[in-house]
Order: C-alpha cells, then structure tokens, then sequence
C-alpha cells in the first residue's frame, strides 16, 4: 500500500519538476551567454561607446589623408590657370599698364670725316641699310664726303677702283695712299663694311661700285647683279638696291665696267634718277668709250663726275706717269680734272709718289666730292 502512494505521488509532480529543471538550465544558460558577452565587451571594449560624432570626425580626418601631388609635367605647366598663381606673384589690380620704352636712338658711327654709318641716313630694309637723304635735308654724298682742302688752286680728284676683292692688296693700297685719294669698293667682298670703315678711318673718300653690263657680256660677267641694258626698270632698280645695301659710308656710285649700259640713255636714266632721290653722286669712270652719263645726269639733274682719262690703261710706271701729268694739264686748264685707275701694286705706287709733289706743283688732290660741282657735263 506504501508502495502504491509513493507511485501515485511521484506520477502527481513529476512533470512539474521536470519542467521547472529546464527552465531553470534555460535562465542559467541565458545568464551565462550575457555574462560572457558583458566580459567580452569589458575586456575588447565597445567600439561604439563614446561620443558618435567625435568617432565620426576622426574617422573622416583618416580618410581624407592628403597625399601630396606630383607636379605637372614640363609640356603641361604652361597650362596652368591663371587663377593659380600665388597672389604675390600677380600684379596688383591698381598698377599702371606696363609700357615698353622706345629703343634708343643709334648714335653714328665714326667722327667727321671718318663716319661710317649715320642712322638719319639711312632706311633700314629686309635687303639691308639703303641710304637716303636725311630729314634735315642732307643727303650721303654730302654727309659722307672727305676732306677737301680750299686753297684756290687747281684740283685734282684720283679714283682707285677694285677695293675690298683682294684683303692683301686692300690693305697695301690703304697703308700707303694718301687720303685725299677716293677708293672704290666692288659689293662682292662679305667683309667690304670692315674696309670701307678702315677707308674712311684713314680719311678716304668712299664710292660704290655698281656691276654695269659691257660689251662683251657675258664673256665679262660682273656677276648675277649687273644692271643690263634690255632687262627693263624694275629689275634693274631691285639689282641697284641689293649693291646699295651691301655697306654704308659711301658719298656716291661709280661703275664696274659697264660700256654697253652707260651708252642706253634708256636704261641709264631711271638709274641715274633713282641715285639722286637717294642723295648720291655718280661717278663715270672713264671705261666706257661711248658713254651717254653726261647728257643723262644732265637731265635727270643727278650730281654727276666723269674722269677725264685712265690713268693705268697701260701698266707700266712709264705710262702711269705719263697720264699722270696730263691730269696736271687739264687741271691748269679748266680749274679741275679726275682720273681713275685700278687696284694693280704699280698704280697704287705710282700714284703715291706722284701725290707727294703735287702740292709743290701748285696743285691740291681732292675728293671726287670737290668736283662734282665744276666738272664740265
């Protein structure tokens, strides 16, 4: 009977028990899981405990860490904005406009009787300086002239022709003729400017000579510049400018053979009147047998000169001598004369000695300048 109370009172509460078991395992499960976690969290800590917007300000600052840039390459930095330029290194909003001054005016080159290059005679080209009449009025002939003695006795202009092609036989003739002697420099040298200066330092008178078509063109070649009688004004004007550009420093033109040009009164006269707006004489040499330049410069009212004989047709010292005097006769008997010669050792040596007693004869070597005025057209 005992037995059976005993089985009916544990079959009464036995499931009351075993229920209450498991939920007692189930809250201390549940406790136990909070407790590790509130362990864990003491012992990593909270990564979002704290202010919320500090931690999202640092986080920001970290992630726009700057990294620095590397500069432009050398063909883009010219690209650069205006904008981004440093403002001290712009000017300011107030400063006046920058204005560039006016280059300087070019003083001239050389003293009286020695000048060389005067910039008011001068017009600048693409081609080269061309000289022109000043706007005072004076023209280069006059500007450039040499020195001219004025004594009342009769004149005697030489001309030496050929300088500035041979360096040796330029210099030989420039440490020995007297200054009153006028050379005349061919264009063709590269350094004919270096001659003329060391001409005019030494006090000559200087002319240019012009290539001129002769009769025997073109076995004679003066070379691809030479004014010729059929080509017509305008070209030969654009030759005339390329020879006139070839230095400064020189009073006037003379001719580089030339006897089938300067007998064309055609196609001498737009030369001879292009010479004279420049303010430039002209100088015939004498080479031409049959030359018209007088009749020309007489209507083109061009300052014109024409040698009366050359002196060095004949290359002997003999000879030369011989012309030499002539001029001294002519000179008695019309007031002046002028002669030409070339660049041959003995003209230059000929002429040297016989200048040196020409004062002593009764008469004064000038310039072709001196002469212009009273030779006979």
């Amino acid at each position: 009977m005992a037995a059976s109370s005993m089985t009916e009172d544990y079959s009464s509460t036995g499931p009351v028990r075993h229920g209450a078991l498991i939920l007692a395992l189930a809250y201390i499960f549940v406790f136990a899981g909070l407790a590790g976690l509130a362990g864990a969290i003491t012992y990593f800590g909270n990564p979002n405990a704290g202010e919320p917007v500090a931690q999202i300000d640092l986080h920001l600052k970290r992630a726009a860490k700057v990294v620095p840039r590397k500069p432009p390459p050398a063909e883009t930095a010219a690209a650069v904005p205006a904008e981004t330029v440093p403002p001290e290194a712009a000017p300011p909003e107030t400063a006046p406009p920058q204005t560039v001054p006016p280059p300087a005016a070019q003083p001239p080159v050389g003293a009286k009787y020695a000048l060389v290059a005067d910039p008011a005679l001068i017009e600048t080209t693409p081609q080269g300086p061309l000289p022109r009449i000043a706007s005072n009025g004076t023209p280069p002939m006059r500007a450039y002239a040499g020195v001219a003695v004025s004594s009342g006795k009769p004149r005697i202009a030489i001309v030496i022709n050929g300088l500035g092609i041979s360096a040796k036989a330029t210099a030989a003739a420039l440490n020995v003729l007297p200054a009153g002697v006028t050379v005349a420099f061919a264009p063709y040298a590269n350094d004919v400017q270096r001659w003329v200066a060391a001409a005019r330092q030494k006090g000559h008178e200087v002319l240019l000579e012009v290539p001129m078509e002769p009769y025997d063109f073109p076995d004679s070649d003066p070379g691809q510049f030479t004014l010729r009688a059929g080509v017509g004004e305008d070209a030969n004007t654009k030759r005339l400018v390329w020879a006139l550009t070839r230095t400064t420093g020189y009073a006037g033109v003379t001719n580089l053979l030339g006897g089938r040009f300067l007998s064309d009164a055609k196609a001498l006269e737009p030369v001879l009147t292009y010479l004279t707006r420049r303010g430039l004489l002209f100088y015939d040499n004498g080479s031409a047998l049959h030359s018209v330049a007088p009749d020309v410069a007489q209507r083109t009212g061009s300052t014109f000169a024409q040698a009366t004989d050359t002196i060095d047709s004949i290359q002997s010292a003999m000879e030369i001598d011989h012309r030499l005097s002539e001029l001294e006769s002519a000179a008695r008997d019309k007031g002046s004369a002028s002669g030409s010669g070339f660049l041959y050792p003995v003209t230059v040596e000929r002429v040297t000695n016989w200048a040196k007693g020409l004062p002593g004869r009764g008469f004064v070597l000038v310039p072709v300048s001196a002469i212009v005025s009273v030779t006979k057209q």
